[in-house]
């Protein structure tokens, strides 16, 4: 920490962002940062450096958005002024698939589903995790622990009550490592500085406290006596975890905290708004004394240090190294982005390494030997002529217990998800969609157009430097789903049909798509089926746009001969109204490879004469066949129907939502899990349950 506060700077200076240059005219419009081709991540030398940047950072952002508010600046766009994103001023003053055990074994499944993984090997952290025999479910605020085998005597051993909200955790031999939210009090906000606060639900807690993710490690060697062995606090939200080897990577995402006293707007006056330059003197009066708020704070009011809980109570600090914190020569949000290394394997629990990006998380991607994070570029300012671009940086997880910084790089275009990107023999493959803003003549705001691409890069010292590229694809679509399969890419566009696009990607240097092939519809989610074949999930759509044709799709798609690929099989699933999680979230996907099993979680709205609400909504979990000769074959469905209609629609909430979202496959023996129980059966009589578990749903004041 340093004393020495910058001295205040007027209006009119160069300020800094991000670790480039931000001109501005006499009146201190910041103007839009260029694109850097060049991108790349520095450590800061001190924590003098470090508060510097942030509070320039914070300046310009803070400035660029009090800008936007001026009428003069909307009235060039041929719009009004907008405070906090409405058309008008405030009317009254505001307070500010893993496969695994021992096929045979005694006492456990010849072969069983994990979570389905991007990278074999490498874990997503989700709230459901098994080894076959244990079963482990995050619902409400508690852990709840199952003897999952053999099926018929599936049963609750054991619950566990988790601090804050549970988002997802690991399974690691006898440890299971749990991420929450918790919301911890600072000083002003209603309790002594570093106590965690004892509220519902989540917006309640965010009003009065700061954003930690709790780590919280359980011993399960006794399934009917867990035992919270570690009580780790960091600051930030959380944003995802890997894990491999024994190594959890732990993504954390914080947002920036403002200063007390900042506002966005001047004092309510009903004059004020009709007076547009007594307006704009009064939003310039308003940035200088946001300016003096910022400036007059110290580092440690910028940043807050983690902790671990003892047994006892007592907190033992986890202080972050400045030389931790990374700046970027690139624009991007404020905010900040750490990644968090925990070694499961340490014999005594260590300090985590924490690698911290002073930006905005987008897209996350690993795999057993690096982790790549993206951010996208930050305009102020929309314009004509602008492209999107994204800034990637590859940290090395060569060390269990740390995240080293290597190298950056620039993609044009903006990645849809995790799947947009892949690493292959050192050189990684971006699927990107590119937006870029065009003039049209009576429209002051233009219109959007869009292209996309497959690019490569490889890192040359810390540098990942432009490889290659394809050609365009679909322009006036974008991606919908993206996979990279060894020296195979697949892309899926959409506006009206379903491109897919097939790439040779042997040549690094030169992407080539070597194949199309348009259907109806979407595919959301492609997951491979050996190397000849694709299974999808997405939805049928007419060409013509027509919703009442709309239903669930499956789709197995034959690109044994890359260059013409076909889709061999189809199913349709539903009415207009149906919908499964497996659309968006891949870990609700599960394909069961040793037996040719497809399970998806369901949901439909099915017509009813009663009126009752329960007998309108459908959820259960669908199982199909698959096979590459003869396409699916519908098994039937679990049904938890009298399990959600337990609880009143009153009870469902964001936090307990006890509709069918995951599943595992043992054998021959189907689970459906949601935040109301688990239920299973066999995989020949899906309608007739085995063994059933409830949760009760959490209770929030």
């Amino acid at each position: 920490m340093h004393s020495n506060k910058h001295p205040y700077k007027q209006a009119g200076v160069v300020l800094a962002l991000m670790g480039l240059v931000g001109c501005s005219d006499s009146r201190g419009i910041p103007e839009n940062q260029p694109v850097q081709m060049s991108a790349k991540l520095e450590a800061f030398e001190s924590c003098e450096g470090l508060e510097s940047y942030i509070e320039d950072a914070a300046v310009l952002d803070m400035r660029a958005s009090l800008e936007r508010s001026k009428p003069s600046y909307w009235q060039a766009r041929g719009g009004d002024v907008v405070f906090g994103g409405g058309a008008v001023p405030p009317t009254a003053p505001n307070a500010d698939s893993g496969a695994g055990g021992s096929p045979g074994s005694p006492g456990s499944p010849g072969s069983y589903t994990g979570t389905n993984n991007q990278v074999a090997g490498v874990d997503e952290a989700d709230f459901v995790k098994n080894d076959g025999t244990r079963l482990f479910v995050l619902s409400g605020q508690k852990l709840y622990v199952h003897r999952s085998w053999p099926a018929e005597a599936l049963r609750t051993e054991s619950s566990l009550t988790i601090e804050g909200w549970p988002r997802q955790m690991f399974l690691h031999g006898d440890k299971v490592v749990i991420f929450s939210n918790v919301y911890v009090n600072a000083p002003g906000a209603g309790g002594a500085a570093g106590s965690t606060i004892g509220c519902g639900y989540l917006s309640y807690c965010v009003a009065g406290g700061i954003a930690f993710t709790k780590v919280t490690t359980v011993n399960v060697s006794q399934l009917s006596a867990p035992q919270v062995t570690g009580e780790l606090y960091l600051p930030g939200g959380y944003h995802d975890a890997r894990l491999s080897g024994g190594s959890v990577r732990l993504v954390l995402n914080e947002s920036f905290s403002w200063p007390e006293g900042m506002r966005w707007y001047p004092e309510y006056d009903p004059e004020l708004w009709k007076d547009t330059p007594r307006l704009e003197r009064a939003l310039d009066s308003l940035m200088d004394t946001n300016e003096q708020l910022i400036r007059a704070r110290s580092l440690s009011d910028w940043r807050r240090d983690g902790y671990f809980k003892q047994p006892d109570g007592t907190q033992v600090p986890v202080v972050q190294d400045c030389r931790d914190f990374h700046k970027t020569n690139a624009p991007t949000q404020l905010g900040y982005v750490t990644v968090a290394s925990l070694d499961l394997n340490a014999a005594v629990a260590q300090a985590p390494g924490r690698t911290t990006l002073v930006a905005q998380p987008d897209i996350l991607y690993a795999n057993g030997g690096a982790l790549y994070l993206s951010a996208r570029h930050w305009w102020w300012w929309w314009e004509p002529g602008q492209k999107d671009y994204t800034y990637v940086h590859k940290l090395d997880l060569e060390q269990p217990g740390r995240a080293r910084y290597v190298a950056s790089g620039t993609l044009e275009g903006h990645l849809l998800d995790q799947f947009s990107l892949d690493e292959h023999e050192g050189v990684l493959r971006a699927a990107t969609t590119i937006s870029w803003r065009v003039e049209e003549a009576g429209n002051p705001w233009g219109r959007i157009e869009t292209t996309n691409h497959v690019s490569t890069l490889r890192q040359e010292g810390n540098r990942l430097k432009p490889l290659g590229r394809s050609e365009d694809l679909a322009r006036g679509e974008r991606i919908y789903s993206a996979r990279f399969l060894g020296n195979k890419g697949y892309v899926v566009t959409f506006r009206q049909v379903d491109p897919l696009f097939t790439f040779d990607l042997s040549d690094p240097a030169h992407p080539r798509k070597v194949g199309e092939l348009k259907v109806p519809g979407f595919s959301s989610y492609i997951h491979p089926l050996g190397d000849t074949h694709l299974l999808t999930v997405g939805m049928q759509v007419a060409e013509n746009g027509d919703w009442r044709s709309r239903s669930l799709k499956l789709s197995l798609f034959d690109v044994s001969d890359l260059a013409h690929p076909r889709e061999a099989f189809t199913q349709l699933v539903g009415s207009p109204s149906s919908g499964s999680e497996a659309l968006y979230d891949h870990k609700a996907f599960n394909f069961f490879a040793a037996k040719g099993l497809l399970a998806i979680p369901f949901t439909d709205w099915a017509p009813s004469s009663s009126g009752y609400y329960w007998d309108h909504f459908v959820s259960d979990l669908r199982v199909f066949r698959v096979d590459t000769a003869t396409g699916f074959t519908p098994l039937g469905s679990l049904s938890m129907s009298d399990v959600y209609r337990t609880h009143d629609t009153s009870r469902w909430s964001y936090w307990y939502q006890p509709n069918v979202r995951r599943s595992v496959m043992a054998d021959d023996y189907v689970y459906a899990i949601s935040d109301g129980g688990v239920r299973v059966s066999h995989v020949n009589q899906l309608s007739t349950p085995l063994a059933t578990t409830r949760f009760q749903p959490t209770v929030v004041y």
